[in-house]
């Protein structure tokens, strides 16, 4: 189904994608299956660094947040992109955001490659090069990790590892390589299952996640 158009509610659309290796070809399933890599966004100045796991399949035909595999920018289609949009820009940190994720390719699933699977440790490593490369460039005050797998990612390169996700949800971590907060957060496609579940309702979550950048970037 065609996206809305933009209102004036919209979150700013992105303009350009910082390519780090055009054409990359390291994954051979990945390249069969995407329609574009889908690249950081956002200045590289940002206090705050936002991870996700992989762009989804997106949707052509949407008239404008048609996601990464098909723009080619990281976190810009209409359920996650425009979502986590909404919520840096509602909690003062719109303008200060790279957006990227831990696989910058769309991992189709191969009984149905139109919807997406979770990326295989091979793929997560050929790409870890790239996020790496992210994060040194952008040195951000926190690195806001958006779901399991996002976080997941970020610890591999402290060594480190999660037992379990929802009790880590605002609870920052130190990462002694990256020189970085770690504050994982909900991903957006399943911000609305698990807020109730973790106690929170959408403007206690708000402010909760405000609280804690501002105290993070601050300090």
């Amino acid at each position: 189904m065609p996206d809305t158009p933009p209102t004036d509610a919209d979150p700013a659309f992105p303009s350009e994608r910082h390519v780090l290796e055009a054409d990359c070809a390291r994954c051979p399933h990945l390249v069969d299956h995407r329609e574009c890599i889908s690249w950081g966004t956002g200045p590289l100045a940002a206090s705050v660094l936002v991870v996700g796991e992989a762009p989804g399949q997106g949707d052509p035909e949407a008239e404008r947040w048609r996601g990464g595999n098909w723009t080619g920018m990281a976190y810009t289609s209409r359920h996650s992109g425009r979502r986590i949009r909404e919520l840096l820009e509602a909690v003062g940190y719109g303008d200060d955001v790279f957006y990227t994720n831990a696989v910058k390719c769309f991992p189709a699933d191969s009984k149905d490659p139109t919807t997406n699977r979770e990326p295989t440790a091979e793929e997560r490593s050929a790409c870890r090069g790239h996020l790496l490369t992210e994060l040194e460039r952008a040195d951000p005050a926190v690195i806001l990790a958006t779901g399991r797998h996002a976080t997941t990612t970020v610890l591999a390169f402290e060594d480190d590892s999660l037992d379990g996700f929802l009790e880590t949800v605002l609870e920052p971590r130190w990462c002694d390589r990256l020189e970085a907060w770690l504050l994982p957060i909900l991903h957006p496609s399943y911000q609305d299952v698990w807020l109730g579940r973790l106690g929170y309702d959408p403007k206690e979550y708000r402010a909760d996640l405000r609280a804690q950048l501002d105290a993070l970037v601050d300090g």
